[in-house]
């Protein structure tokens, strides 16, 4: 038994010695795929290292500044607490989520499911979608200012950094909804029609529940850029360091917070706190989406 072991663990080195020097032949044959090679191994490991220098750099700067006070339930200029800046980014994040991922899930479900091929109102949604997708945040901002601020007569709200946040992230998660759901086969399709469902029952049932993961993607990336904007946030729901009695109250995110903090120059150190606790959030979103999507999956 352990001779026909070591045989096959020779056979197994023997064949990556030989799959190595094909490769080898291949790119002396080709320079060119071996220029690319080094060059996309080269990318992934500035990547790689960018990453984790930020993360580093964040860390070492900003966990011997987490006290106790930072965390304190009112802000004031001696504990410079994050804590209203953490309730708002909830709020801020659940109230953009809550309107514009129904939004953007049943605008991809028309354009994929139920709107005709070749259709000229679905290209110029699409068009219209990858335009705002590359609007810059300030813009977003300026234009939440001028329609729910002045227009509106709502001054800096929560409701209205949420609805401009909203907009901004509404692209976004539908062109991600759409690309999952065309990632689901005919095939799924096809099989509930052939069975006697309705393409209502099709959608819900079969496709929406095969594109999950995909969609949760879309709404990771989503909320990453919702945590992460300051700019829009500023001209919409202002900068005030607390709580607000209700959503058309001022109150300041996460970002914003540090943002304030680093432009004071007072408070450079509770910054790179607040950077601490901004990573660490965004790490457990993905996590936590992550195993969602898996579990899904694997169902």
């Amino acid at each position: 038994m352990e001779a026909l072991m070591e045989e096959k663990h020779m056979e197994g080195h023997a064949i990556n010695h030989q799959t190595m020097a094909q490769k080898l032949k291949s790119y002396k044959r080709s320079p060119l795929s071996l220029l690319l090679l080094i060059l996309v191994s080269l990318s992934a490991l500035i990547t790689v290292l960018t990453l984790l220098f930020l993360i580093a750099y964040i860390l070492v700067k900003g966990v011997p500044y987490l006290t106790p006070s930072l965390f304190a339930w009112e802000y004031n200029s001696e504990n410079v607490s994050l804590m209203p800046a953490l309730v708002n980014t909830v709020i801020m994040t659940g109230l953009s989520l809550l309107i514009a991922v129904p939004l953007g899930i049943f605008a991809a479900i028309y354009l994929v499911e139920y709107a005709k091929r070749g259709n000229k109102l679905v290209a110029i949604v699409r068009v219209t979608a990858e335009t705002l997708s590359g609007i810059p945040s300030i813009v977003y901002g300026l234009f939440g200012f001028l329609l729910f601020a002045v227009t509106f007569g709502w001054s800096y709200t929560l409701i209205g950094g949420a609805m401009t946040l909203a907009i901004m992230i509404l692209p976004l998660i539908m062109r991600t909804t759409e690309e999952a759901l065309k990632s689901v086969p005919d095939s799924f399709r096809e099989g509930s029609f052939g069975l006697g469902a309705g393409r209502l029952r099709t959608v819900f049932q079969i496709v929406l529940p095969s594109a999950i993961p995909g969609i949760l993607a879309g709404i990771i990336l989503a909320v990453g850029r919702i945590v992460g904007e300051t700019a829009a946030l500023m001209y919409t729901a202002g900068t005030v360091a607390g709580i607000p009695s209700d959503l058309f109250g001022s109150g300041r995110t996460l970002a914003v917070h540090m943002y304030v903090l680093t432009n004071e120059g007072l408070y450079t150190n509770q910054s790179y706190a607040t950077a601490v606790v901004l990573l660490v959030i965004v790490v457990c979103i993905n996590a936590v989406s992550g195993l969602i999507a898996k579990k899904i999956a694997s169902k």
